[in-house]
């Protein structure tokens, strides 16, 4: 299938890697659904996707991903708006300040399981009857992230939990839907410098200073990953695909030649330095 025309949902679309994502779909000829919590940022997301394309193929919606009516009401918008969805990205997530698990406040917690995990169930639950009730079925991509492989960090305690959750339920839905029209698959962008990874260190200026090496070896932009990823994804791979941008082959050849690069990924976009 062409990717011209093709419907997309991506929730958290407002900003980061999901507003990035949004932007490359909608170059390639997908029709787009954007979601996000706050009325004034969708609006703006709205407003700056349709400026850099076709303003009637893109269109968005107030929702609470943690709220599966609301991801319904999220399904009937694409639908209403454009006939259809084809590719449903859960992107939406946020994460907790890197401390000791006892140094986190329980509302952190709670928000960020339900954001991650929770609302990923309900993305996969309300598009995966959609997609299976209509002809052609489609795809639902779950974002991965820290701790989805299983590693283990000193401080990640929850943000890592909640995507570890986030890997075994697509493991689980890519076996459910096995033999149907439904297709599933992980993405995983690796490092990229957005807002999120800056706050985990809010209020710890000498420990991002510390891990920002590692960032600048290993990171990358929003616009370095999110052209790669969309191309992935239209591709339409197998079921059960998994699409990571930082293999572990990349990870050490970034490393070998950290010492002959310079770059900074939070430097502001257009300094040469971030290359």
């Amino acid at each position: 299938m062409s990717a011209a025309g093709r419907v997309v949902v991506v929730t958290g679309g407002t900003r980061g890697i999901g507003l990035g994502l949004a932007r490359e779909l909608l170059a390639r000829g997908c029709r787009v659904v954007v979601c996000g919590r706050s009325p004034e940022r969708l609006a703006d997301a709205v407003t700056e996707l349709g400026a850099a394309g076709d303003p009637f193929a893109v269109t968005g919606l107030v929702a609470d991903i943690t709220d599966r009516t609301a991801l319904s009401a999220l399904w009937d918008h694409a639908v209403a708006t454009f006939g259809r969805v084809d590719v449903w990205i859960n992107n939406a997530g946020m994460s907790a300040p890197r401390r000791p698990l006892a140094e986190v406040p329980s509302e952190a917690v709670e928000t960020v399981v339900a954001t991650n995990l929770v609302g990923t169930v309900h993305g996969c639950a309300v598009a995966s009857a959609g997609l299976a009730a209509q002809s052609g079925g489609g795809w639902i991509w779950n974002m991965e992230g820290f701790g989805s492989d299983g590693q283990i960090q000193p401080g990640m305690a929850v943000y890592g939990a909640s995507k570890r959750g986030v890997s075994y339920l697509t493991a689980a839905l890519v076996k459910e839907t096995k033999g149907t029209s439904v297709k599933v698959g992980s993405l995983s962008p690796g490092i990229v410098a957005t807002d999120l990874l800056v706050d985990d260190y809010d209020g710890q200026p000498e420990a991002f200073e510390k891990a920002r090496r590692i960032f600048n070896i290993l990171g990358d932009r929003v616009e370095t990953v999110t052209p790669w990823l969309a191309e992935r994804l239209l591709a339409e791979p197998k079921h059960g695909a998994k699409v990571a941008w930082l293999t572990r082959s990349k990870a050490f050849g970034r490393f070998m030649t950290a010492g002959f690069r310079s770059r900074d990924i939070f430097a502001p976009s257009g300094d040469r330095a971030a290359a």
